[in-house]
């Protein structure tokens, strides 16, 4: 053991996360990267995802630790709903926005309001963000030898997004991009089929989101995140202020990585939270036992996929079972303005891969029951407050909802009540380390 690390155990009383290192044999922050078995990575990960950091924690190895600004201090804070790893109530929600492109900022901009500084003059507002990206004033333009006023546009959108559950995430992770696009190729299919057979009510297939280096997004309520790790990553650099090998820190007020602060979070305390969020357990389907609410369970079931919830809530994404998503952007909100592309007064039209923002990614419904209130924004209380929140392309799905007798829609409410977040297992014994590789690829262990 380096002298260091018994400074540190010394300095905390032994009864620390810096205890667990060396119980587990992983290096301290700033040692080097060791051999590790995956339980061993998972159990630093779940000490990690409980850390409450403080300002120049000394777990942050040389970075500033929290902040300097920050909308939580530790995953778990806001991951808890259910048990730790779940979701969060809406006491936990974000402000996220984007700037729509204009001719002030080609490219637009995306990002989340930091409640919470280090330094109160450091702390972020609705306001703030604003001033940042302020309304471009009303502009003369020629088109086809006609002059056209531009009218004035105010860059920004607002949404409040709440915490998502990360049980399953790791099988979500292993759904291929070949998976995700052959899912919709063969339902844009049936459609045409349908269609071809005199049915034209069938529900928009909606669309994957292509990130710029042609990788499918699956992470994040607008799919802007292709892995896990990266949505790990990016959340503890955001939300928490962690810069770490993959994401730095946001500057305070900017709204962008800042690219000189130093690393919070080394590659082994990342890989250790992404192997925690990883091997979470997938969500259970729980029948009731008794005959009866049994049964109605099941109607409900046949009912969900009847009435069409289950075209964009999929039960099953290639290898992955019980998932309830097609992980496909969807126009099922009333949106806050109206925004057609190609209308004139936008100068700078939204590019075609970004979602628009009245599009949201199907969330998967396996735990659902567990993971109240729902929607994007946490609107909906129960369970029938989010169905009837379903507008846009999900809108003939809900009127088929409100036409079923009281007894049916208690039936898919029951059925929706049989998707749970799994219960909480006893702690396995440690494993034994066996140092094997020089370093772990945490993203190629097969569960």
């Amino acid at each position: 053991m380096s002298g260091r690390i018994r400074r540190q155990i010394a300095q905390w009383g032994g009864v620390t996360l810096l205890a667990s290192y060396v119980a587990w044999g992983i290096a301290a922050p700033g040692e080097p990267y060791t051999d590790l078995t995956r339980t061993s990575l998972v159990s630093m990960g779940a000490d990690l995802f409980r850390h409450e950091w403080t300002p120049n924690d000394p777990l942050s190895g040389g970075g500033d630790g929290l902040g300097p600004v920050f909308n939580a201090n530790s995953c778990a804070r806001c991951h808890s709903q259910g048990r730790v790893g779940g979701s969060g109530s809406n006491e936990h929600n974000v402000q996220a926005f984007e700037v729509l492109p204009n001719r002030q900022d080609l490219d637009g901009h995306v990002g989340v309001v930091h409640a919470s500084a280090v330094d109160d003059a450091l702390r972020e507002t609705i306001h703030t963000v604003q001033k940042l990206f302020p309304i471009v004033p009303k502009a003369r333009r020629i088109v086809g030898g006609c002059s056209i006023e531009v009218v004035d546009l105010d860059p920004v959108l607002f949404d409040e997004v709440s915490t998502p559950s990360l049980f399953g995430a790791g099988l979500i992770d292993s759904i291929s991009d070949a998976t995700i696009r052959n899912s919709l190729r063969w339902r844009q299919i049936r459609s045409v089929g349908a269609e071809l057979a005199g049915d034209f009510q069938q529900t928009p297939s909606g669309r994957v989101r292509v990130l710029p280096d042609g990788r499918i997004g699956k992470f994040g309520w607008k799919a802007q995140f292709a892995t896990l790790e990266e949505f790990v990553a990016t959340a503890c650099a955001v939300e928490i202020g962690l810069s770490n090998p993959m994401r730095k820190q946001d500057r305070p007020g900017a709204h962008v990585p800042d690219e000189e602060a130093a690393l919070d979070m080394n590659q082994q305390q990342l890989d250790s939270l992404v192997a925690f969020c990883r091997y979470l357990e997938q969500p259970e389907r729980v029948l009731p036992a008794e005959t009866g609410a049994r049964e109605l369970a099941i109607h409900g079931e046949q009912l969900f996929a009847s009435i069409g919830c289950a075209d964009c809530h999929t039960p099953n994404l290639g290898s992955v079972k019980g998932i309830y998503s097609d992980l496909a952007l969807h126009r099922v909100v009333q949106p806050q303005v109206r925004l057609e592309y190609g209308r004139i007064e936008f100068e700078v039209p939204i590019p075609s891969s970004n979602p628009r923002p009245d599009e949201w990614k199907t969330p998967p419904l396996w735990g659902v029951a567990d993971t109240a209130p729902y929607f994007h924004d946490g609107r909906a209380p129960t369970l029938r407050d989010a169905i009837m929140h379903h507008h846009g392309e999900a809108l003939t799905v809900r009127e088929r909802f409100e036409h079923l007798s009281a007894r049916d829609q208690e039936a898919v409410i029951a059925f929706l009540k049989t998707l749970r977040l799994p219960e909480e297992k006893p702690q396995a014994a440690p494993e034994p380390t066996q140092p094997a590789n020089p370093r772990p690829v945490v993203a190629h262990i097969v569960p």
